[in-house]
């Protein structure tokens, strides 16, 4: 995993939740979150707290707690 994969990643699927990403990469949040943060300091990434548009609807988190990234074109 490194900044284009997730790059490519964010720009196929729009918005991501954070534990899409992990999953994906097999990784742990923790991790995906540094390389985020290139991102967003570059403009090219929003981070969204409580966005459960991007979530598949189980409804079994706390809005609070879901944080999606979006890519910005």
């Amino acid at each position: 995993m490194d900044l284009i994969a997730i790059k490519k990643y964010l720009r196929q699927r729009k918005i991501v939740p954070i534990q899409d990403l992990a999953l994906h990469f097999r990784v742990d949040v923790d991790t995906v979150r540094p390389l985020l943060a290139v991102w967003i300091s570059k403009g090219k990434v929003r981070k969204q707290v409580g966005d459960v548009s991007a979530c598949k609807g189980c409804c079994q988190c706390d809005p609070d707690t879901i944080e999606t990234y979006q890519w910005m074109e």
